[in-house]
């Protein structure tokens, strides 16, 4: 118990020389914030043990020094005057803010051998905050809005998209942002017109067509991108995707047989042990000793297999329909396997192994037609083609 003791006092010790070596080592290479953090989870619990002084020295510490950088940091940008530096001058703000807010609840803390309470400089950053807020609102709205009527790249207006999101996140329902937010998606938003062509003899059936063409089940999420397999005509596209089918290949329908002979020694009941003498054994308690009375059975076993298979060969192709450009083309294949088998058996069934079992008493199935067969690789195509369109990025 003694030596537990120690060991797990030795490993608290060790931790503890941890958490310190690292608060200084963050303390003294500037990063002051990841020093604040380990100094804050220390002292959450038991924060007057004297374990925790250093922790509350490190604190006042690299508090102190946080805040001298980021004051430094938001005159210079204040006094440069450029709007562009409005977003970096409120975040600023907002993180001195929360950074106090999360010393405040472990005021006081008491520095025992300089007999003091540490020194936390407390301030109202909420004027500044919101000022600098109203600032940062106006000059995200002017600039987007003049972004939106001058833009001529799809880029642009992304970028505009990304700064009213943020402006919506800050200052919700300002003006008409949620109107600009929709011109600034619909205007960045590449439309990717789709067609399907059947170039082999086979027909598609149009379930197929459909599944494969019906992209609100392909669960994509990109902002950016909207195929429509039905064209509008309120569209301008800016890309084209052509599925192109130029190969499907069904074999002829086949049925496989295999004739197995088996042969096992089995349990056919008990019988009583005989010695050499053909004279009943007893144990020692008297008794007549029983044994698993072993046979030799066999078993003719004849298997049939249905086969048939289809194959879909393809490619899918994107083209810039601006430039006429081709862009990329992507082979695509598919391929689906109708397999059933049944069996059945003459003589004893129990040489069979637990394999062969399963098959027997089962019997032949209509086999699927062309048509489904196709209409059954379309689910493995299905998965390709949206393996394609989710990996695919327009540049």
């Amino acid at each position: 118990m003694k030596k537990l003791l120690l060991l797990v006092l030795t490993f608290v010790f060790a931790v503890s020389c941890s958490s310190v070596k690292k608060t200084e080592k963050a303390l003294n290479t500037g990063n002051y914030d990841q020093a604040i953090n380990i100094a804050l989870n220390k002292l959450k619990t038991n924060k007057d043990k004297k374990g925790k002084q250093p922790y509350i020295l490190m604190l006042e510490q690299a508090y102190a020094k946080v805040i001298e950088r980021d004051k430094n940091a938001v005159a210079y940008l204040e006094k440069e005057g450029n709007p562009a530096n409005l977003e970096r001058i409120f975040n600023t703000y907002t993180t001195l803010k929360s950074r106090q807010e999360r010393i405040k609840p472990l005021l006081p803390l008491y520095l025992v051998e300089e007999g003091r309470n540490a020194n936390f400089s407390i301030d109202n950053y909420d004027q500044r905050i919101i000022s600098t807020k109203d600032k940062l609102s106006k000059y995200l709205f002017d600039n987007a809005k003049t972004l939106l009527s001058s833009a001529k790249q799809k880029s642009d207006y992304r970028a505009v998209y990304d700064d009213l999101i943020y402006l919506d996140k800050i200052t919700p329902n300002y003006k008409n942002t949620k109107e600009m937010i929709e011109e600034a998606h619909l205007k960045g938003t590449d439309f990717v017109r789709v067609t399907m062509k059947n170039n082999t003899d086979v027909i598609i059936p149009r379930r197929l067509e459909s599944d494969l063409l019906n992209f609100g089940t392909y669960g994509l999420d990109d902002l950016w991108t909207v195929y429509h397999s039905q064209p509008q005509r309120s569209v301008k596209y800016d890309y084209a995707m052509e599925v192109s089918l130029r190969e499907i290949n069904i074999s002829p329908e086949q049925i496989k047989e295999r004739q197995l002979e088996k042969e096992k020694l089995v349990k056919d009941g008990w019988e009583y042990l005989l010695d050499e003498n053909d004279e009943i054994v007893v144990d020692d308690k008297g008794e007549k000793v029983k044994v698993d009375k072993m046979v030799k059975v066999r078993c003719e076993y004849y298997e049939f297999t249905q086969f048939k298979a289809a194959n879909v060969v393809g490619n899918v192709q994107y083209r810039n329909l601006r430039t006429r450009q081709l862009l990329e083309t992507f082979p695509i294949s598919s391929e689906y396997v109708f397999q059933h088998i049944y069996a059945n058996y003459s003589g004893d069934k129990r040489a069979l192994e637990d394999g062969l079992l399963g098959y027997l008493g089962l019997k032949a199935v209509q086999f699927p037609s062309n048509e489904q067969m196709v209409y059954d690789s379309g689910e493995d195509l299905k998965n390709k083609l949206k393996n394609i369109i989710t990996n695919y990025r327009f540049k």
